[in-house]
């Protein structure tokens, strides 16, 4: 068995390439060819804590793959990080388990490249301010992908805790070194996005962290921090004035988003609103942008396939370069 670490997978692989594999996962998955189970949630109350399993095949590229994650919100307390993962990939040929990957940044990476592929399809191409609310590690690679897909020439910057959006802001030449604009950090989340052609939300807040009437004309939103039934990103405003919401998976999002489950309990909200599924997108089974003042939602609570999709694609490629740990079974 090949492992693979953080490091490695990281000198390696790349946002771009996650994108690309991300979206030739989609292809696979709309043509029915991906096994893709409702992921296992176990949550510890007292912590605020909780464990994800993550299965997932698809039988084209010969992996299956199971991710389990660990998020303990207090773990920086205790100098230890929030998020901690593996995910084991296997052989559906023989059943060979042949790689143990780091998951914690892959689990980002493909995060990233999902709304990547959402924002290809419904940013505005003349999209130039990005608003990031919520400075934790999971916005780097949502803001990675941004700049993949967009000339971006100014970030705007808000987190409850200035300091965390002042040392994000030190970051960004480091995550994406070609970034040549503008950065600022906002006192408020909606002076950002009021300014802003896109929206990057990744926070694990429980009540809406902007209002939707802050939100310009032609604006589109990645929303993946809210990713159990009581967080809740966006407000009812928001998705009312959206008039495409895009979602990874349908099932996933009934079960787990809580900018939705919320407002739908409140009779304020609908899931027949859901324009469709991130797949169906891709594919060109349903629309993208149609005009320059829609508003767009793209929301991802997380599907084991993007995981397998980015893994298996840097185990390739840590086999071809050489790179890894082999251990011995």
């Amino acid at each position: 068995m090949l492992v693979l670490s953080e490091k490695e997978i990281r000198s390696i692989y790349t946002m771009k390439e996650a994108i690309a594999d991300i979206e030739n996962a989609l292809q696979l998955h709309v043509k029915g060819a991906v096994e893709n189970p409702v992921r296992t949630v176990i949550q510890y109350p007292e912590k605020n804590a909780s464990t994800l399993i993550m299965p997932s095949a698809v039988e084209p590229i010969g992996i299956s793959a199971v991710k389990v994650v660990t998020i303990f919100p207090d773990n920086p307390s205790v100098g230890k990080n929030t998020t901690q993962g593996v995910i084991l990939l296997s052989d559906t040929n023989e059943g060979d388990h042949v790689a143990c990957l780091e998951a914690s940044y892959l689990t980002r990476l493909r995060t990233g490249a999902a709304s990547g592929v959402a924002t290809k399809k419904l940013a505005r191409e003349n999209a130039r301010v990005v608003a990031v609310i919520g400075c934790g590690r999971m916005a780097e690679e949502q803001l990675q992908a941004v700049l993949e897909v967009r000339p971006i020439e100014q970030i705007w910057l808000f987190n409850r805790t200035t300091e965390r959006a002042e040392q994000f802001a030190k970051r960004i030449s480091k995550l994406s070194p070609n970034y040549t604009g503008e950065i600022r950090i906002a006192g408020e989340a909606n002076a950002a996005v009021e300014k802003a052609d896109i929206v990057i939300c990744s926070t694990r807040a429980e009540t809406p962290v902007f209002s939707g009437d802050a939100l310009r004309p032609g604006t589109h939103i990645n929303g993946v921090g809210s990713y159990l039934p009581h967080m809740q990103e966006v407000d009812e405003v928001t998705l009312q004035r959206c008039s495409k919401i895009i979602v990874d998976t349908i099932a996933g999002a009934k079960e787990e988003a809580g900018d939705f489950l919320i407002p739908e309990k409140e009779g304020k909200w609908d899931f027949s609103l859901l324009h469709g599924e991130l797949d169906q997108l891709a594919a060109g089974q349903i629309t993208g942008r149609e005009k320059e003042e829609e508003i767009t939602f793209f929301k991802s609570v997380g599907t084991a396939y993007f995981d397998l999709a980015v893994a298996a694609a840097a185990y390739k490629k840590a086999v071809e370069l050489g790179y890894g740990t082999e251990v011995p079974m």
